[in-house]
């Protein structure tokens, strides 16, 4: 009990709240114990002094299942636009639910699209074929690609369908 007590002193206080933590900080509890030569050694690493918190700039997102901000993150580019509001929303879920992964799975893509929009209003008209790679795949993957074209060609054909139907109705 003690190696967990110095565990939890090192990681900044007591954390019992939140179901599982420090689970692991009992050496003696190691799921690989049977099948290991236990020597105690890679315990030592457990006692670290925490690094020094990296100054907050800008909007840092962390997982609500944290007390706090790690000591370094990334902060190049902090939330912003529709993908920013639908990262801040994730934040909100546990990392153990699909209200977080989905959401930031999806900023990710409308990221990608805002990114380029960004570009054509600069005057930069991206090259959309030779950042996907699409050469390279061609090459490696000519299979791939053109499934990738059937499916594309499939969904706008449907989409066409579909809004061209709805307004034959009016």
């Amino acid at each position: 009990m003690d190696d967990k007590m110095s565990f939890e002193n090192n990681r900044g206080g007591d954390h019992s709240h939140i179901k599982g933590w420090g689970i692991d900080a009992d050496p003696k509890n190691d799921p690989t114990y049977p099948m290991k030569q236990r020597t105690n050694e890679e315990h030592k690493g457990y006692s670290w002094e925490r690094p020094a918190q990296q100054p907050i700039t800008s909007e840092v997102l962390h997982s609500n299942e944290r007390p706090n901000v790690t000591a370094v993150f990334g902060a190049t580019v902090p939330p912003q636009g529709l993908s920013g509001q639908l990262r801040r929303f994730a934040f909100q879920y546990s990392e153990n639910s699909y209200g977080h992964w989905l959401p930031l799975l999806l900023a990710d893509r409308v990221n990608v699209v805002e990114g380029i929009i960004d570009d054509i209003k600069q005057g930069h008209v991206p090259n959309i074929f030779a950042e996907r790679g699409i050469k390279a795949e061609w090459k490696h993957n000519p299979e791939g690609v053109i499934k990738k074209v059937a499916v594309g060609v499939l969904v706008a054909a449907a989409l066409y369908t579909f809004l061209s139907r709805d307004s034959d109705d009016d």
